[in-house]
């Protein structure tokens, strides 16, 4: 009889716990459907709740995982729906209510926004298989490749999202950006004309389109690109200084500085490489437009950021006797009937007069002279003499002298002077060592400009 008492309440203890898990394993896929209806409405905190009361019984129930880390990502708590994410991808069980392609879509796009491209490439990679017609994964992974300096596995990608989706626009900005960084202008065109007709306020496109146009020499068209990129306001800054270049190459200086000035004023850190070179080319403006103190400003704000950028160095050091000497600095900022009239008295204080004066082109002045009278030489014929005054921060080279040559032969001088702040190339003083040039350095224009008495 006790054996039998002891058999029954064995046997009732095994179905009891048979009951259990069958009612367990039924509850809990009510459970999981709860959790995700409680995502779906957007409640967070509940839904965090009973995910961790899920995690606490079955802590490797990566559907569980799973809707925790959406709840996480609905609640702005993006860290902490990627750990969950991760232990899902370790896990590696897709069951249920746990669909493995929008789970993938989702851990991709948490890589992508902390910058774990290697991760987030991998998943885009497994996507393409799972969902081989999405073009979007297609074209995820053509930008991760892209941005890893792939061009040729970024191209392939892009090239299918075209197949999958010929309207996609921003495959076509994408490629068209490949192709101009590839200096292969013409499909570069064809792509970015594509991706604007597809979406008109496409502004990467524009502003790569400006690019294009401003390589291949049509500044017109450049300067009308980069206006509609502006728009954007990633873009604003580097528009504005793409438009200031390209006045400055058409040499409106003026309408260059504005552009410049502008970018700087909307620039939010002096270290980025777009405002170092708006400062670079706001200075190169500054400069010949005679503004020479703004141009040492600009310059110095550079150096203090990037002391090897560019030739800033060597500007700095080539204008560096305008801090020490007013009249060097009168010589190289004045204004042109200023500078004028001071390259008159330094043809004074070096004997001659002048007969005639001509402004050139570049901004440098050309004066004939001839010696002035005295007791001893007034039976002579007075030769005429060619007094060239350049103001610039370069070494005077060779083909400045090799282009006046000609001239002084025709007009019979026996001497060119040619007066710089700067000094002379190799090449130049080789060159004037066999003719009739006479080259005054900055050491000599210094001692002139003192005997001028300005």
């Amino acid at each position: 009889m006790v054996i039998l008492v002891t058999v029954l309440s064995i046997l009732g203890l095994v179905i009891a716990s048979v009951i259990f898990f069958v009612v367990k394993a039924a509850l809990a896929p009510k459970k999981i459907s709860t959790l995700r209806d409680l995502v779906k409405a957007g409640k967070g905190a509940q839904a965090i709740k009973l995910a961790k009361l899920l995690l606490a019984k079955d802590p490797r129930n990566p559907e569980a995982h799973y809707f925790l880390g959406l709840a996480y990502l609905a609640d702005a708590k993006s860290e902490l729906a990627l750990m969950e994410l991760k232990i899902v991808n370790q896990i590696g069980l897709f069951q249920g209510l746990l669909d493995e392609k929008e789970f993938r879509s989702q851990v991709a796009s948490l890589f992508e926004r902390f910058e774990q491209g290697e991760e987030a490439l991998k998943e885009y990679i497994l996507l393409v298989k799972l969902d081989p017609a999405n073009p979007e994964n297609y074209f995820r992974a053509g930008s991760l490749f892209e941005a890893r300096g792939k061009a040729d596995n970024a191209l392939k990608y892009y090239r299918k999202t075209l197949e999958l989706d010929p309207n996609h626009s921003h495959a076509h900005l994408r490629l068209g950006m490949l192709f101009l960084r590839a200096s292969r202008p013409q499909e570069a065109r064809q792509e970015l004309d594509i991706a604007l007709q597809l979406e008109p306020e496409n502004y990467q496109a524009w502003f790569s389109l400006g690019r294009l146009l401003k390589e291949g020499h049509d500044l017109t068209g450049a300067l009308s690109a980069f206006e509609k990129s502006q728009k954007d306001p990633d873009l604003k800054v580097k528009s504005l200084v793409e438009r200031g270049s390209c006045f400055m190459t058409q040499k409106n200086y003026e309408r260059a500085i504005v552009e410049l000035e502008r970018a700087l004023k909307l620039a939010t850190s002096d270290a980025e490489k777009d405002v170092l070179y708006a400062r670079y080319f706001l200075a190169h403006c500054y400069e010949k437009t005679r503004q020479i103190e703004k141009a040492i400003g600009e310059w110095e704000r550079i150096y203090s950021k990037k002391p090897t950028f560019k030739d800033v160095a060597e500007k700095l050091s080539a204008y560096q006797d305008l801090r020490v000497d007013d009249r060097i600095k009168d010589y190289v900022t004045s204004g042109k009937p200023q500078f004028l009239v001071l390259c008159q008295s330094l043809v004074g204080a070096m004997g001659f007069s002048v007969q005639d004066t001509t402004e050139m082109a570049n901004g440098t002045v050309k004066i004939i002279a001839i010696e002035n009278e005295s007791e001893k030489w007034r039976a002579v014929k007075k030769m005429p003499k060619i007094l060239l005054f350049y103001r610039t921060s370069e070494p005077i080279d060779e083909p400045p002298l090799r282009e006046v040559t000609e001239e002084v032969r025709k007009l019979g001088a026996n001497k060119c002077y040619v007066v710089t702040n700067t000094t002379f190339t190799r090449a130049a003083v080789s060159f004037a060592e066999t003719r009739p040039f006479e080259l005054v350095g900055k050491d000599q224009l210094q001692s002139l400009l003192k005997r001028t008495g300005a």
